[in-house]
């Protein structure tokens, strides 16, 4: 677990309590976890890492017809 971050959920993340992640921003590193598992642990992806995934899951969701 990586203390000292303050974590955050996607605006997209409802209120359900359902399946979210959080995640916390460093200069040098994007952090990620289960938003229902705040002691448990923590996956960490470089920045650019980071940007590619969220591309990745941009254009997936749009050619499967959803819209953000």
């Amino acid at each position: 677990m990586s203390s000292g971050l303050t974590w955050f959920k996607s605006s997209h993340s409802g209120t359900e309590g359902g399946a979210c992640v959080e995640i916390a921003l460093t200069p040098a590193a994007v952090h990620v976890r289960d938003s229902k598992d705040k002691t448990g642990p923590d996956l960490t992806f470089t920045p650019a890492a980071w940007a590619d995934f969220i591309a990745f899951a941009q254009t997936t969701r749009l050619r499967r017809g959803q819209s953000r």
